[in-house]
């Protein structure tokens, strides 16, 4: 699938994220990668084929006082396409629920969510 079109898809899936978890978010890059760097893999210790998402920032609960004072670079978020697609196929309601499903799990971690919390959270909302 080219890129555009799985960026619209997963555009059409934050957008279907509940709204109030989703106007919390602030100065957050969501970008899309074919398949996750040796950096990406070695901060989660995964292999490059079962990725299909990563967070990269300071949680809200970890931001002090100082956060904010000065320039602060965005979190990221990054969605590995080539994972994604291997994971549904060309199913696009598949693609937009597995992307729905990865940004909700990132999003979690941005909010300051465990693994546990993540799962529970997510549980209640898929």
């Amino acid at each position: 699938m080219i890129r555009e079109h799985f960026e619209e898809i997963a555009q059409h899936a934050f957008d279907a994220l509940p709204k109030d978890f989703t106007d919390r978010v602030e100065n957050v890059a969501i970008v899309v990668e074919d398949w996750p760097s040796d950096d990406a893999l070695g901060r989660v210790h995964a292999d490059r084929h079962s990725l299909l998402g990563l967070y990269q920032g300071i949680p809200l609960t970890k931001r002090g006082q100082w956060y904010g004072m000065s320039a602060v670079s965005p979190d990221k978020i990054t969605l590995y396409q080539k994972n994604i697609e291997a994971v549904c196929g060309n199913d696009e309601e598949e693609l937009k629920l597995r992307i729905m499903e990865v940004l909700f799990h990132e999003l979690g971690h941005y909010f300051g969510m465990d693994e546990a919390q993540v799962r529970s959270a997510m549980h209640g909302f898929m």
